[in-house]
């Protein structure tokens, strides 16, 4: 016999990375929310690598604390080891990772979320999305219990009909060895939202008292931590760090893998989903790089409090004994006692390009979905789209538009688009590639980008804000003072110049063109800059950056204006593409199938060609005009 309880205003199911995320904006932005999760004790848990951030990762990370959100105050609080990766390369692709207290982590996202106003926690499975006319009503429980509600998200991440296997072994659960959440994906079904079967995996954890660190080499932390949050400062985050290790692989590993390989049920089909290319197991990749003698193999801690260690780089699904022979092949691991099993994990999902932009349903309103349920990868990709999909169930309840981050403007924005637009046939990764305008979309400037929007939207209070806008006072006002401030061929200035290998000067130029030289900077060039003031270190990156980049960063600026022409050229919802003339069949079938809300997306859409975008933007002109496409003038 089934019960009605209260109304919430939205309910999210899921409390990994995307729930926590899309439960705190719910809450915070003053809605009545509900959080299900099959285990309190698994909130914001990670099952899988003990760190947050990495390489494009990273810049989603500062992008969410940018808007408002959580993570990355929580991995400043408990992580045990910080980074800043590719620090060799330009400042495009400059990536914070920090390994976390994986068990501290969780503990404290959930004492936040715990104490947050307006959010109930619920341990218990949803088993089903009520709807009626097209429109969410609520979620029945599998007790039979009905919460009603305006809006639902759903992070169910890899929880879904989960199915968890290594050699023979098939065991029906979750991460972890949590319990699998069986019976959503038949309510899925019913609404006529298609599913798919994708798959990832772990890598086995070692007890680091039996690991040889001297066969290893070591891999410290940065000397200077820089925060995962605006909010935070280095100086607040110093703290003794723990080391990662470094080995690799061999040709007696990957002996070991391939005599085995028909035993691994990723090669003789036991495993039905589609596993990560960017992050394959390493039975896949002796496989896939043949040629390749050895493979890297990182040993990262799981926390201040526990000797497990995660073997990174070495996820399989290969038997017991095959595991234990393989890692023990291992320079360092020859004696290492195995705490826990590696494991691949199959899961349902859903196909993303059945989402808006703002992460509903087209087909259901009030309907959102967030995280690895929609196809992504990862902690930080999860989390970026929790705190997205949180935001728009609040304005759709509100009856706003909702928040859609464009290309131009965020990772979020990129990793959004890919998803609705291009869809996945894998486990889809953010990286730095994927982003047109990387130097735009920087890690050191999501603030500045973005934390406007996230006072706008209500999730960055007053004081925050106003020290956003003094921020942006001081770098304006240092730019000018440094395009104005001239010098000559001084005697001081020539030595630092030729001290550094700097062309000397034969007539007078300013301190933002000498700036501009790439063996210069904005420090070094401070012992001629007698007037420089005292500003912020992070206000001294940006004016650094901003005018060393400046000619790239101008060129990158003009390519956005071209692109959001096409993004502002909006397109109908109710668009017959049938009636628009010497539109090609496939084009005519994908911008049906998908939807676009804009030209730009369309554009971006595969199957749809250049001249299938000319043929459109032709038809809309006249649309606007009050023609049909088959009406003369």
């Amino acid at each position: 016999m089934s019960y009605t309880y209260e109304k919430y205003d939205v309910v999210i199911i899921g409390a990994g990375h995307a729930g926590c995320e899309a439960a705190l904006a719910s809450a915070r932005l003053g809605m009545k929310t509900l959080l299900f999760t099959v285990s309190i004790d698994s909130i914001a848990m990670m099952p899988c690598n003990p760190n947050i951030g990495g390489s494009s990762k990273g810049h989603l990370v500062r992008e969410i604390d940018a808007l408002g959100g959580e993570m990355g105050k929580n991995i400043d609080k408990t992580f045990i080891q910080s980074k800043m990766l590719n620090m060799s390369k330009g400042p495009a692709v400059h990536s914070l990772r920090a390994q976390a207290d994986k068990k501290e982590y969780s503990n404290s996202m959930r004492n936040v979320l715990e104490n947050t106003e307006n959010l109930v926690i619920k341990q218990g499975e949803v088993a089903e999305v009520l709807v009626e006319e097209n429109k969410v009503t609520g979620v029945r429980t599998s007790s039979d219990a009905i919460y009603p509600c305006s809006a639902v998200v759903m992070c169910t991440g890899t929880y879904l009909r989960a199915r968890c296997i290594y050699g023979d072994v098939s065991q029906h659960t979750g991460p972890n060895g949590l319990s699998a959440a069986n019976l959503l994906t038949e309510s899925l079904i019913a609404l006529g939202i298609e599913i798919r079967r994708f798959k990832t995996g772990t890598p086995a954890r070692v007890d680091g008292r039996t690991v040889d660190f001297s066969k290893m080499q070591e891999q410290k932390g940065s000397e200077k931590i820089v925060p995962f949050s605006f909010t935070n400062t280095s100086e607040e985050l110093e703290r003794e760090q723990v080391s990662c290790w470094l080995t690799y692989t061999n040709e007696e590993t990957h002996k070991i893998i391939r005599d085995n390989i028909e035993r691994s049920p990723l090669f003789s089909g036991d495993i039905e989903g589609t596993g990560p290319r960017y992050c394959p197991s390493i039975e896949d990749k002796v496989v896939r790089f043949a040629d390749k003698e050895r493979h890297q193999v990182f040993l990262e801690p799981e926390g201040n409090y526990t000797n497990e260690m995660y073997i990174g780089g070495m996820s399989s699904s290969l038997p017991e004994d095959v595991q234990y022979a393989m890692y023990h092949s291992v320079p360092g691991l020859e004696n290492a006692t195995i705490v826990r099993n590696a494991y691949a994990i199959e899961y349902d999902c859903i196909n993303p390009t059945q989402l808006k932009a703002s992460l509903e349903f087209k087909k259901i309103d009030g309907f959102f979905s967030a995280g690895q349920s929609n196809g992504s990868s990862g902690y930080e990709e999860a989390g970026a789209q929790g705190i997205i999909a949180g935001i728009n169930a609040v304005r759709k309840i509100q009856g706003k538009e909702p928040l859609i981050l464009d290309r131009s403007q965020a990772y979020i924005g990129v990793l959004i688009d890919d998803l609705i637009t291009k869809g996945t046939n894998e486990p889809y990764r953010m990286m730095t590639s994927r982003a047109e305008y990387r130097l735009l979309l920087r890690q050191d400037n999501a603030d500045l980008r973005l934390t406007k929007i996230g006072y706008e939207m209500g999730l960055i209070d007053e004081s925050r804000y106003q020290k956003l806008l003094q921020k942006e006072k001081m770098i304006e006002e240092e730019i000018y003072r440094l395009q104005h401030t001239n010098l000559g061929g001084r005697k001081d200035v020539q030595e630092l110049l030729e001290k550094y290998g700097s062309t000397l000067l034969q007539s007078g130029t300013t301190l933002a063109e000498l700036l501009k030289r790439p063996e210069l900077s904005y420090d070094i060039l401070q012992p001629i800059d007698s007037d420089r003031p005292e500003l912020p270190e992070d206000v001294c990156e940006q004016v650094n950056i901003s005018l060393k980049y400046e000619g790239y960063i101008s060129r990158q600026k003009k390519q956005v204006a071209q692109y959001q022409k096409l993004e502002n050229r909006k397109i109908p919802e109710d668009i017959d593409y049938e009636q628009v003339n010497s539109l090609r069949k496939e084009a005519v079938q994908k911008l049906m199938d998908l939807r676009p809300a804009s030209v730009g997306q369309a554009s971006r859409i595969s199957g749809v060609s250049p001249a299938d975008i000319s043929v459109l933007l032709i038809y809309l002109e006249r649309y606007n005009k009050g023609y049909g496409s088959n009406d003369e003038k």
